[in-house]
């Protein structure tokens, strides 16, 4: 079962990183690396936490810069 909660709140703490830092988030879950601090969501929260980044950032004519 999804929790939408717990969703909406790791979005939102994901997104007071900044652009940049959402930016990056999505590309390391995208590849599947462990360094996105969402090990308490099940993957179906996983999910859809990363669709909703990238709805979010499809708003931005331009990606934010991204340095690893």
């Amino acid at each position: 079962m999804v929790d939408n909660l717990k969703v909406e709140r790791a979005v939102e703490s994901l997104c007071q990183n900044g652009c940049a830092a959402v930016s990056a988030t999505i590309t390391a879950m995208e590849l599947d690396i462990d360094s996105v601090p969402l090990n308490d969501l099940a993957e179906a929260e996983r999910k859809m936490v990363l669709e909703e980044l990238k709805s979010i950032m499809s708003v931005y004519d331009q990606p934010c810069e991204v340095k690893f």
